[in-house]
């Protein structure tokens, strides 16, 4: 038999096919290494920027593309010849790009994000972590942070919520909140122009507050496309008890025009069992007015009738989350009795902060389009008491900051679920100052969606704004003086909330009580529009008087522009 001559080519290209899909190495052939020279792996653009720029092969353009962008990272290096610079090849969109061969890639997304320290801008609640909003800590203007995580990139390459560390403190906090230097973070915003106007305002007489250290950087306010809100809210006030009767309120509020309803969620008591109650106050939880259940119907019935529905919730003149939570109170530190021996809960306490916000966030699976938050500052009256009182305040915060804290807090849970916050303030504050109570007007307006004042006629003294007649018995010319007042605190900020005011929807207490009936509805929203704040209206009536409501027959329909 003839024998097969071996052949030794054979045998080598065979041990080199084997040696490249083995090991994926190889050592000898220059046609394999040009092959294998084209291998590519999947990589992250890492960086302590947002963004990375991306060269053409040929250098003659370029593209930026966020931190986090999925890539394939060639083995080849490329140099540009004028330069000698090197560069990365890369795959990004089916397309060759150059990157510099100092950008860092990864092979984990988790680990893209590069920069190692931030400083706090904005006084800044910290989380406890970043899948719910139990709060942490608190850290101050111009804190210092170690970075050491994050939870997810946004679509811009900012990340945002950072996972940082100082003092012993590890947690989570916003990154929009935080700058890259010191001095960044140290700086006020707009220090030369209207930062000037609110540094120089200091509080009421007994000087228990200021403005300066307050926060006026812009918050664009959202427009939710699931969640439109009319251009003019007209609402009618409906308390716990008239809710359980929705088809009724919802025949007058259709007969008088009216395109709203502001709901009470809790008013010293609890308009529903709610489950957030529940576990924060069992005592609210216990005197609850209504099932959820029911509670849920009624609200589904406005809902279903077309009306924008505002969730109000009473934040911290709080009887029943009081009663199980003492150490929330505000007391005399002498003997511990309470002030003016009524249950007011510190806004400086972040334990009333969480269960407000988890009870809006509750509200809102229900339907609710906004959250409205009301007593949202410290007693007033306290002003010649206040070195008598324990505040709680654990951070050294002043109150009006305590009270901007708390609803850049809430404004940023509730904005996730595409839903808006208002906050309801005492008429005084459209004052030039801050008011012994927390309220700066320009820092609640800076920081939510709809700001509402209080300024109801027959609260004012008799002759308030120089006005000669009694200011309740000519409510136009009321309205128009204290529009004049907010219209020029809402141009001390970039990003000022929308107007929406609480009008006086009942007869007056004081002589001559005069019965506020269609015209003094119609002067009170005249007085608005004089000064062009036409963000709307909500009817104050605590009883909910659905014939009161019936008598404003023409006040919702007429054009007052």
């Amino acid at each position: 038999m003839k024998k097969r001559k071996i052949s030794y080519k054979k045998i080598f290209i065979f041990i080199l096919i084997l040696d490249v899909l083995v090991f994926g190495t190889v050592k000898t052939a220059s046609f394999v290494k040009e092959k294998f020279s084209n291998h590519r792996v999947e990589k992250y653009l890492a960086s302590s920027e947002t963004s990375i720029k991306l060269y053409s092969l040929d250098f003659t353009e370029s593209i930026d593309i966020v931190r986090g962008t999925k890539v394939e990272e060639y083995e080849k290096k490329v140099t540009n010849k004028d330069t000698n610079e090197v560069y990365t090849k890369i795959k990004y969109n089916d397309k060759d790009y150059l990157l510099k061969e100092d950008v860092v890639t990864k092979d984990d997304v988790k680990d893209v994000v590069l920069e190692t320290k931030k400083y706090v801008r904005t006084n800044v609640t910290v989380y406890k972590d970043n899948n719910n909003i139990d709060i942490l800590s608190y850290f101050p203007k111009g804190k210092e942070l170690e970075i050491v995580g994050y939870d997810k990139l946004n679509s811009d390459g900012t990340v945002s919520m950072y996972k940082v560390t100082a003092d012993d403190t590890t947690g989570y906090v916003y990154s929009k909140y935080l700058v890259d230097t010191v001095e960044l973070a140290e700086k006020n915003y707009d220090e030369e122009g209207n930062y000037v106007i609110h540094s120089t305002k200091l509080a009421d007489p007994y000087r228990v507050g200021m403005a300066g250290n307050l926060d006026f950087y812009p918050n664009e306010k959202p427009k939710f496309e699931d969640n439109v809100m009319p251009e003019t809210v007209k609402s009618l006030y409906l308390n716990v008890a008239a809710i359980k009767d929705p088809d009724s309120y919802i025949k007058v509020a259709n007969d008088i025009g009216a395109n709203a309803f502001v709901v009470d969620i809790k008013d010293g008591g609890l308009a529903y069992e709610s489950e957030t109650a529940k576990e924060y106050a069992p005592t609210a939880y216990k005197y609850a007015n209504d099932t959820k259940e029911n509670f849920k119907n009624n609200v589904k019935k406005l809902k279903d009738a077309g009306f924008y529905l505002i969730a109000r919730i009473v934040v911290f003149n709080d009887t029943h989350y009081a009663q199980d939570h003492k150490e929330d109170v505000i007391v005399y530190k002498a003997n511990g009795a309470l002030f003016g021996g009524q249950y007011w809960l510190s806004p400086y306490c972040r334990s009333v902060w969480e269960y407000n916000v988890k009870l809006a966030l509750e509200s809102i699976e229900m339907g609710f389009n906004e959250v409205q938050f009301d007593y949202v500052r410290f007693p007033d009256r306290t002003t010649s008491v206040n070195n008598q009182l324990d505040f709680r305040d654990k951070y050294g915060e002043s109150k009006a900051q305590a009270v901007q804290n708390f609803l850049m807090y809430a404004a940023d849970e509730i904005h996730k679920k595409n839903v808006y916050l208002s906050a309801d303030v005492f008429g005084e504050s459209a004052g030039n100052y801050v008011t012994g109570y927390g309220q700066y007007w320009p820092a609640i307006s800076n920081v939510v969606d709809v700001i509402s004042g209080m300024p109801y006629p027959d609260h004012f003294n008799a002759h308030a704004y120089g006005i000669k007649e009694i200011v309740w018995t000519v409510p136009e010319k009321l309205m128009t003086s204290w529009g004049k007042d907010v219209a020029e605190r809402q141009k001390t900020i970039e990003t000022p909330a929308i107007v929406r005011t609480w009008i006086q929807a009942y007869n007056a207490i004081h002589s001559p009580n005069i019965t506020y009936g269609d015209e003094q509805i119609k002067a009170q929203i005249k007085g608005l529009y004089n000064n062009g704040l036409t963000g709307g209206w909500m009817t104050w009536n605590s009883g909910s008087n659905i014939s009161k409501y019936a008598s404003f027959t023409t006040a919702f329909k007429v054009n007052y522009e």
